[in-house]
């Protein structure tokens, strides 16, 4: 049966042949000439015109090209797929779609539609517009990451502070860097519950120091009590027929009711204060004290907490309970008293007089405490009138403060946005100043180093602050207390948080830490240029390390003297504490 359709030549069912593969090409042999014989290319092929298909006006005009204006292809090519039998077939096919398709009686378009059409037109150009910007910036990107790591990070320094920073150094931006950690924004839900669990667990530590204060002098007050040695008149003769708590001990007489004893009662008058030792050796200065007052005596003593692990805890004394008197300052030689303890208060101890303390902290004549914090409302309840008969000696203090508060001003303007290179230099240099290693150095030394570093100062202000300081007469001075004086310090709350880091990184308490933990520990994922994606982890830890080691006297290690001097030089850029905190909280994870 022979079928016709539409001009198009058709087979009869009877004469399709079915395909297998590509056995009946091999069984016939064919070639690519007989291929080429059997479906030879028409003598006209038409042209393919691309610009018809451009998205345009004046589409519906579109007309087809003629068979007869086609160029005419290559005779011997092989893609001759265009049989002359389908040629009228497509002509014929397109124009009948073009007369489906179009309606003769086409109405013009409305008002309506064309509004339509005018927003979508416009919002296409915009969002082109837009594509067209993030591609171009993408493009300089990738361009800047070609460029090397150091010429990049001190291209974006350059543009992430403010324009005032002609004269500062490549450790300058460097160190600036730092502070994109304060600009991105945190969790405060998350933060708020991280406070709550820290003020716990440090309510925690004091309550378990408290009961083991009352319980060591509650047991030895009852041994130790003189009566207990007088013999009792009750005693009987036979000392074997007498009852067992009448029988004579040979160590003492245990009587519950003293007369000198303390009393629970008596040893609840106190006030607790957290302290920390002020020293550059890190072993002692991260060491956990809580101190007690007690008001009944004017008697003093100084409990250590240590942790071990998770759950192992223990305390220790490490200040016996005694009656204490000031060995420097304005009120050396005289008796601690309860208006003597505040936050930033120092107590000042003999070495010599305390045989259980470590032999790094017996190398010093004095032991020298800060207090960090204390019962406020132990010590508004503590507090009487008889507190203020020594205004004379406050308003010295208050005076000595107002000498280095000038000083400090006049200094904070040199120290704007070069405070860690400058600080981490000065406690370098002292230390090689310091030629028998006991951090004392005298005024000439003091001098030198204030002028290699640019911090000079008046000769009257100088006097007036080495008079403060040199409170001995010696003619030296603890360069870590000078510059306490002369620079300044950060508060208690900020020289916390430094202590956490640096616990964190020195787990084994060596007092030093390897940089290859510093690299490990340190975390630049939150850091605001690794977020927005123009800089790298990498690139930030980087320029981290290497104002870090700058300040280092050994090249693969840290001690926490140089720790805290950059953290103090950080400090002073920083003016709210919680932005300073979060600097340390999101690359260390404290």
């Amino acid at each position: 049966m022979d079928l016709e359709v539409k001009g198009v030549a058709a087979t009869s069912r009877s004469q399709i042949q079915p395909f297998f593969g590509r056995k009946k090409p091999l069984q016939q042999r064919w070639t690519s000439e007989s291929w080429t014989n059997r479906n030879s290319c028409p003598s006209v092929v038409p042209r393919l015109d691309l610009g018809s298909l451009v998205d345009s006006d004046d589409e519906d005009n579109f007309s087809y090209i003629p068979l007869s204006t086609a160029n005419p292809p290559n005779s011997s090519s092989t893609l001759g797929w265009v049989t002359p039998c389908q040629t009228p077939y497509t002509q014929h096919h397109l124009n009948k779609l073009d007369q489906n398709m179009i309606p003769e009686n086409l109405p013009a378009p409305t008002d309506k539609y064309k509004l339509k059409y005018q927003q979508y037109k416009t919002e296409m150009k915009e969002g082109y517009k837009q594509y067209s910007q993030i591609d171009a910036e993408n493009t300089n990107s990738n361009v800047t990451h070609q460029q090397s790591p150091r010429n990049k990070i001190d291209e974006k320094c350059v543009q992430h502070k403010e324009a005032n920073t002609d004269d500062l150094t490549t450790l300058d931006r460097k160190a600036l860097l730092q502070q994109g950690y304060a600009d991105n924004p945190c969790d405060k839900q998350q933060r708020a519950r991280k406070l709550d669990a820290e003020i716990v667990a440090a309510e925690k530590k004091k309550q378990i120091v408290a009961e083991q204060v009352m319980i060591d002098h509650l047991s030895r007050a009852v041994i130790s009590d003189p009566e207990q040695n007088v013999a009792s008149d009750h005693i009987l003769p036979d000392s074997k027929m007498t009852p067992l708590r009448f029988r004579k001990r040979t160590l003492h007489e245990t009587k519950i009711r003293t007369h000198s004893t303390l009393t629970e009662n008596v040893l609840s008058h106190k006030l607790q204060f957290d302290g920390r030792i002020m020293s550059r050796n890190g072993r002692d200065a991260c060491r956990e004290l809580i101190g007690f007052f007690f008001t009944h005596d004017q008697s003093l003593t100084i409990y250590e907490y240590r942790q071990f692990g998770k759950n192992r805890t223990i305390v220790l004394p490490f200040i016996q309970k005694s009656i204490y008197s000031h060995q420097c300052g304005r009120r050396k030689g005289k008796q601690y008293r309860l208006g003597d303890f505040y936050v930033d208060a120092t107590l000042t101890f003999l070495s010599s007089d305390h045989a259980s303390l470590p032999e790094s902290i017996k190398e010093n004549t004095f032991l020298k405490l800060r207090i960090t914090h204390i019962d406020q409302i132990a010590l508004d309840s503590l507090k009487t009138a008889s507190m203020d008969q020594e205004d004379d000696i406050v308003i010295q203090e208050t005076n000595d403060r107002l000498v280095f508060k000038a000083i400090q001003d006049v200094l904070k303007e040199k120290l704007h946005k070069r405070g860690v290179r400058i600080l981490t230099g000065l406690g370098k240099y002292f230390q090689q100043l310091d030629k028998e290693g006991n951090g004392l150095l005298d005024k000439a030394d003091f001098k030198q180093a204030l002028k290699v570093f640019h911090l000079e100062v008046s000769e009257k202000d100088f006097e007036s602050a080495w008079l403060i300081l040199d409170d001995n007469g010696n003619g030296k001075v603890d360069y870590g207390e000078f510059k306490r004086g002369i620079i300044g310090e950060m508060n208690e709350y900020r020289k916390s948080y430094v202590r956490k880091a640096f616990m964190k990184l020195d787990f084994n308490k060596t007092g030093s830490v390897p940089i290859t933990n510093i690299r490990k520990c340190y975390c630049a994922k939150q850091h605001s240029q690794v977020i927005s994606g123009h800089s790298t982890e990498e690139e930030i830890k980087s320029s981290f390390l290497e104002t870090l080691k700058v300040a280092c006297s050994k090249s693969d290690e840290v001690s926490y003297g140089e720790f805290e001097d950059y953290y103090e030089g950080l400090s002073i850029e920083i003016i709210d504490d919680e932005d300073f905190v979060t600097i340390l909280r999101t690359p260390w994870g404290i």
